[in-house]
């Protein structure tokens, strides 16, 4: 997968970029690099008061980071709204700081925007899904606009592409990917 250009708020016609936390990056890359309209995926840390943390002291929780993927999408092909549902729906962002055993800020949920359009647009679609009572608890989604964003190491890269069978592969973004496949079916990329 193409990785979208390191700085924040660059596109080019026709496209945007997101940041997006939901859990491990590896989760969300990979559901992310199936989704039609995405043209580039990032795996990297963001929101923090480290610079240029690595992925060893973003895990100690005490960055202040969280594992995000930055997107890059085309806005012909699939909107924004979509994006983030398609985010809501493959994590579960009623977790405080956590997604099911990863536990610590830098698994936090989060929706760190370039623009104030897409923040408005997340916090109205949070504000909907509490009134609908998608979740039982509180959704605990963090949005904010994107700060001190650095690219993670190159071997978190495709992660699960390369690794399908590693032990947390298989037993968590598996079956992340594989809900997506079920639910999204009309947004899977060709191929």
């Amino acid at each position: 997968m193409d990785h979208p250009d390191n700085q924040p708020g660059s596109t080019t016609a026709g496209t945007s970029t997101i940041t997006l936390a939901g859990g491990c990056f590896w989760c969300t890359e990979a559901v992310f690099d199936r989704v039609r309209g995405v043209t580039a995926v990032q795996s990297g840390y963001s929101n923090g008061h480290a610079q240029n943390p690595t992925y060893e002291q973003v895990c100690t929780g005490h960055t202040g980071h969280a594992e995000v993927v930055r997107l890059q999408f085309d806005e012909t092909v699939i909107s924004l709204r979509e994006i983030l549902e398609i985010f809501f729906a493959t994590h579960d962002p009623s977790q405080l700081n956590r997604q099911g055993n990863d536990v610590g800020t830098q698994y936090r949920s989060g929706i760190y925007y370039d623009t104030e359009a897409q923040g408005e647009l997340a916090r109205q679609m949070i504000k909907e899904m509490a009134e609908e009572g998608v979740y039982d608890a509180p959704i605990t989604t963090e949005v904010a606009p994107l700060s001190n964003w650095s690219a993670a190491e190159a071997y978190h890269d495709d992660y699960y592409a390369r690794n399908p069978n590693q032990g947390y592969c298989a037993a968590v973004v598996g079956p992340k990917v594989a809900k997506f496949r079920k639910t999204f079916v009309q947004f899977l990329k060709d191929g």
